[in-house]
């Protein structure tokens, strides 16, 4: 719920992309989401978990950002650090996002989408808390994913994969002023590039490890807040949330008709209620489209439970079958 940030982006997207020419074809019988291992994204998880606790500012998460960076460059991913500091209840706070582009793709050239997730783990005083899935289950599919997404790489070009630090707050709910630091970044900056150079949609991936998998993806965006969101500031330009609202709202339809062709319509639908999550500053903000993947029915959130037994390979595949069909049939121009 960062409401409060100051919304300054003009954005433009064409929810009838999908009509106009397609210089990538998609093949029903050479399909990308095929290719996704859920026991190669359970290694992965399993890898962030021995680690322990990776809240912000540890040792240990800077040890998951090695694994990641370590991973992407052997699937051919250019990896950068986004580093930042934020004001937070623990006083100033110093955060790195880690951000890949696949092969030769600079940095100030467009991408057509985003794949994201985060990395952290929520900090407690009282218990090791591994995240398993809460951090862990996302970031090993988003590996797995950048690995598929290599072996083609003229998919892999038009995306950017983004593993957002400080996700979670330090106290015990997101705020306004706490959580959520690292999209909220990461979406700031995009706000000092031209609309046209902004990716037109991003994918959010978040707990999709429980073995009894139901993600329920959070599209909404409340409505009680769009006037204070729209209103522009001395520039004249705002985030035109009502067209955000619209392209979401057609990537949800998307979603739905990919776990439908793969026939996972029971593992994967649409809450019909807000999620606070890091694609919020991404569409509040950025004027980014970006819809959560998000399996929030989990009895082990935030408790020393979210361990790697409650973690499934099947749901893992399943989440990561489902994303890549929604890329590439759906999403994709």
């Amino acid at each position: 719920m960062i409401f409060r940030i100051l919304l300054i982006s003009s954005f433009v997207f064409l929810a009838g992309a999908g009509c106009r020419d397609r210089p990538i074809d998609f093949d029903p019988d050479d399909t990308l989401e095929a290719k996704v291992s859920g026991n190669a994204a359970l290694a992965h998880v399993s890898a962030l978990v021995a680690l322990g606790a990776r809240p912000s500012g540890s040792e240990e998460l800077e040890q998951s950002r090695h694994y990641i960076e370590q991973q992407l460059s052997e699937f051919g991913w250019d990896v950068i650090r986004e580093p930042f500091s934020a004001k937070t209840p623990e006083g100033e706070f110093e955060f790195e996002n880690v951000r890949a582009r696949f092969g030769t793709v600079k940095w100030d050239q467009k991408v057509t989408g985003l794949l994201c997730t985060h990395f952290d783990t929520k900090p407690f005083e009282s218990f090791e808390f591994v995240g398993a899935n809460d951090g862990g289950s996302s970031t090993g599919l988003l590996i797995e994913l950048a690995r598929v997404l290599s072996e083609r790489p003229e998919v892999a070009r038009r995306l950017e994969l983004v593993f957002f630090d400080g996700e979670e707050a330090f106290g015990p709910n997101i705020t306004p002023t706490d959580g959520l630091y690292g999209s909220r970044h990461y979406a700031g900056e995009w706000l000092t590039k031209k609309a046209s150079l902004r990716p037109d949609w991003g994918v959010l991936i978040d707990m999709v490890g429980d073995h009894d998998l139901k993600i329920r993806a959070g599209v909404r965006i409340p409505r009680s807040r769009i006037q204070d969101l729209a209103k522009s500031d001395e520039t004249g330009y705002a985030v035109d949330i009502v067209e955000v609202e619209a392209s979401v709202n057609e990537m949800s339809k998307q979603l739905r008709s990919a776990a439908k062709d793969l026939g996972f319509q029971a593992e994967v639908g649409v809450s019909p209620d807000y999620i606070v999550d890091d694609h919020v500053p991404l569409n509040v903000s950025a004027g980014i489209p970006t819809i959560d993947l998000i399996d929030f029915d989990y009895p082990y959130w935030h408790t020393p439970g979210d361990t790697l037994d409650k973690i499934s390979a099947d749901s893992l595949e399943i989440t990561g079958r489902v994303t890549l069909l929604l890329v590439e049939k759906y999403l994709l121009p």
